[in-house]
């Protein structure tokens, strides 16, 4: 537990002993992220969440649920405290090898997630409706990538499938602002991943991305499947009326491929 303060007190700052207010509401977060179990130990994970699994898109999973607000304003505050957006020219941060502690842990919580859920199975009997296979799941570290990405309403990104240079296997967790990702099948010329081409037939599947959600791409999902996030006015939609765009952060973590 004193471990679990110190850190803490990294984010958010020390107190003195007559800031006896916000002792009790450090130590009330500490409790919603760091829940204790019966046998003593500890979790990020402060409740069982429910995952989808897209029939269209074989490797894709959501998890709307992933973060409580309790853990999304953590967050939020803890890669405020990094510094990195003071310069509101400033929109993007990479980090490489060792990540940040909080990072590290929704790492963590991410794995535990996923082991946790009896939603879908994790193993690898079938391939297709895993959240992730085994041999991902349990590679160490899961990820030593991070992209925070701060974008103000009205920006999104373009329709990409992520560099060969990292692993199958990426997860992005949406903060803040509601948006709909659409994905976008491509083809495959090569074995390798390299030399896709778009499919001119290809249709546009929606999703919906809820402050706290986290998103699992592997296989066909990572390789074969373009994403983007059009927040121009008119396209972002769903169920008929059109969303209210606010600033949105999103946590991109991925596994940079091991080069011989």
């Amino acid at each position: 537990m004193s471990d679990q303060k110190t850190v803490l007190e990294e984010v958010f700052g020390g107190s003195s002993d007559s800031d006896t207010e916000d002792d009790e509401q450090q130590q009330h977060l500490e409790e919603d992220l760091f829940p204790s179990y019966e046998d003593g130990s500890q979790s990020n994970v402060s409740q069982k969440s429910s995952w989808q699994w897209f029939e269209e898109i074989r490797g894709l999973c959501l998890c709307r649920d992933f973060l409580s607000p309790e853990e999304q304003s953590y967050l939020l505050s803890a890669i405020q405290n990094e510094g990195w957006f003071t310069d509101t020219s400033h929109n993007q941060v990479m980090r490489f090898g060792d990540l940040p502690m909080w990072a590290t842990k929704l790492c963590d919580s991410i794995r535990e997630e996923v082991l946790l859920s009896d939603d879908l199975p994790i193993n690898d009997g079938d391939k297709d409706v895993c959240i992730l296979p085994s041999e991902l799941l349990w590679r160490e570290p899961l990820f030593d990538q991070l992209i925070v990405n701060v974008y103000q309403p009205g920006e999104g990104i373009c329709p990409h499938v992520d560099l060969m240079r990292f692993e199958d296997g990426i997860a992005i967790v949406s903060l803040e602002s509601s948006c709909v990702m659409h994905f976008t099948q491509v083809k495959e010329a090569s074995a390798t991943g390299e030399g896709r081409i778009d499919n001119p037939h290809a249709v546009k599947i929606p999703v919906y991305l809820t402050p706290g959600s986290l998103v699992i791409m592997s296989r066909e999902a990572r390789y074969l499947w373009k994403h983007e996030i059009n927040r121009k006015q008119g396209f972002q939609m769903w169920e008929g009326e059109e969303l209210n765009q606010k600033k949105r952060t999103s946590i991109t973590m991925r596994k940079l491929c091991h080069v011989e």
